[in-house]
């Protein structure tokens, strides 16, 4: 499955259920996660999406480790629907 697809199954499900998923784009700063999660109940994650099979590089997964320093939650390697699945179902504890 192509990264765009997983992406885009990421989006539909946090409209489905009331959240966002915005696009993280930073000027300046290399390796951000792609998208920054917003549940309903204001929980916040970092997710970083790739097509199926394919990791992090290691710069992405230093960002990762450096967002997870400042205690926030950082989901690195989400590379299909079932993975967004299993993120979804993970955080629904804490919401």
């Amino acid at each position: 499955m192509l990264e765009k697809d997983v992406e885009a199954y990421l989006v539909a499900r946090m409209q489905d259920m009331g959240g966002l998923a915005i696009k993280f784009i930073s000027p300046g700063r290399r390796n951000v996660p792609d998208r920054i999660v917003i549940f309903p109940s204001g929980k916040i994650v970092f997710v970083e999406l790739k097509a199926t099979g394919k990791t992090p590089n290691d710069a992405q997964i230093r960002e990762h480790a450096r967002l997870r320093r400042l205690n926030c939650a950082v989901y690195g390697c989400i590379d299909s629907k079932s993975a967004v699945d299993r993120m979804i179902e993970d955080i629904a504890p804490l919401l």
